[in-house]
C-alpha cells in the first residue's frame, strides 16, 4: 500500500512510520517540514551505504499548507494519516493565527488533496482537549465539545471538515482524540514540551519536576504504542466517525511526578509554579467505542509505558 503520513518526523508521526514500514509491501511517504518534527526520529531506518530510507520510506520536506505539494504526493495513494499540526495549547495562545493556518488550513488542504488524489481513507489526530473542561467524566465522544484554546478550536474544526469530506464527497474519514501521549522520540526540549519527557529529563539530571498549579490536575496518559496501533486499526477496519484513544485510567500531576521519581530511584522536592492558561483540569477517556468498533486494545499500564519511556531517555534520548 502507498501510505502517506503527514508530520511523520514527528513524535507520534515518527512511531507510526516506525510500525507501518515493517510491513515490507508498504511504501511509507512521510511529509515534514521539520518545525516541530526532527528528522532523527526517522533517521535509523537511514541506510547510510545506500543513501536511502530502508524498506519503502520517503521523506519530503513540505508543509501541509503547501496544496501543491500534497496533490502531487497524494495521488494514487491509498490511505494518509494526518498527524502534522503546532501541537501546543500554550502556542496556539501565543500565535493563534499560525496555529490556524497549520491546523486548519493545513487539515482543509490534506482532505481535499486526499478527495481528489482517489485516497481510500484519512485518519486524522485529533485532541481530548476539544471536551474543555466539562465536568463530567469520563469523557465520551457524545458529549458536547467546550474547546479552551486556539489548539482545541483548531482540532475540533478539523473533525468538522473530516465529517463534511466524509458525507459531501465521500471521502471516508475517522477523527482519534488522543488522551496525553507519551513515550520515546517525545522532545522535552522546547518550552511547550509535554509533562512527562520534561519531568523524565529533570529527574535523569538530578533536578526536581516543575508542577504548574497544585498538582492536583488529573490526567489520562496513553503510551505512544497504543496511539499507533489504534490508527492501524483505524485504517483497517471499516469503521468512520470519532473515537477516544487513550488508556482510560487517570492519575495526578503530582502523582506521577512522584512515580517516574521512583522508577529513576531519585529524591526530589517536588518545585510548584502557578497555572497555564488554557490547561483543564481533570481528564479521562471512556475508550468503550474503540473498544468495540475498532477492537483498540491498550497494551501499556502507565508504569510499563514510563519504565520504557525512562529507558529510552537514558539511552537514546535528546
Amino acid at each position: 500500500m502507498k501510505i502517506i503520513i503527514t508530520g511523520g518526523a514527528g513524535f507520534i508521526g515518527s512511531n507510526l512510520a516506525e510500525e507501518l514500514s515493517k510491513e515490507k509491501d508498504n511504501e511509507v511517504i512521510i511529509v515534514d517540514d521539520l518545525s516541530t518534527g526532527n528528522i532523527g526520529n526517522i533517521a535509523k531506518h537511514f541506510d547510510q551505504t545506500f543513501l536511502k530510507f530502508e524498506f519503502d520510506i520517503e521523506f519530503v520536506k513540505g508543509s501541509v499548507t503547501d496544496l501543491d505539494l500534497l496533490n502531487r504526493i497524494f495521488k494514487d495513494a491509498d490511505y494518509v494519516f494526518h498527524q502534522a499540526a503546532i501541537p501546543s495549547v500554550q502556542r496556539s495562545i501565543e500565535d493563534p493565527v499560525r496555529t490556524n493556518e497549520v491546523n486548519v488550513k493545513g487539515t482543509l488542504n490534506v482532505l481535499s488533496a486526499a478527495r481528489d488524489g482517489g485516497v481510500k481513507k484519512v485518519i486524522y489526530a485529533s485532541s481530548s482537549s476539544v471536551y474543555g473542561d466539562t465536568p463530567e467524566l469520563p469523557k465520551r465522544e457524545d458529549m458536547n465539545s467546550n474547546p479552551k484554546s486556539p489548539y482545541a478550536v483548531s482540532k475540533l474544526t478539523g473533525e468538522y471538515y473530516c465529517n463534511v469530506f466524509n458525507e459531501v464527497y465521500g471521502l471516508k474519514t475517522i477523527s482519534l482524540r488522543y488522551f496525553n501521549v507519551y513515550g520515546p522520540k517525545q522532545d522535552p526540549s522546547s518550552e511547550y514540551a509535554a509533562v512527562i519527557p520534561r519531568f523524565i529529563t529533570r529527574v535523569l539530571e538530578n533536578k526536581p519536576p516543575i508542577i504548574y498549579g497544585d498538582g492536583n490536575q488529573t490526567r489520562d496518559f496513553t503510551f505512544v504504542n497504543d496511539v499507533a496501533q489504534a490508527n492501524i486499526r483505524a485504517m483497517e477496519k471499516n469503521v468512520e466517525g470519532v473515537f477516544n484513544i487513550a488508556c482510560g485510567e487517570r492519575i495526578s500531576i503530582k502523582e506521577l511526578a512522584t512515580t517516574i521519581m521512583e522508577i529513576v530511584g531519585a529524591r526530589l522536592d517536588l518545585v510548584y509554579d502557578k497555572p497555564r492558561p488554557g490547561d483543564i483540569k481533570d481528564s479521562l477517556a471512556d475508550v468503550s467505542l474503540a473498544k468495540g468498533k475498532l477492537n483498540y486494545r491498550p497494551k501499556f499500564n502507565l508504569i510499563e509505558g514510563l519504565e520504557e519511556t525512562i529507558q529510552w531517555f537514558q539511552k537514546d534520548g535528546f
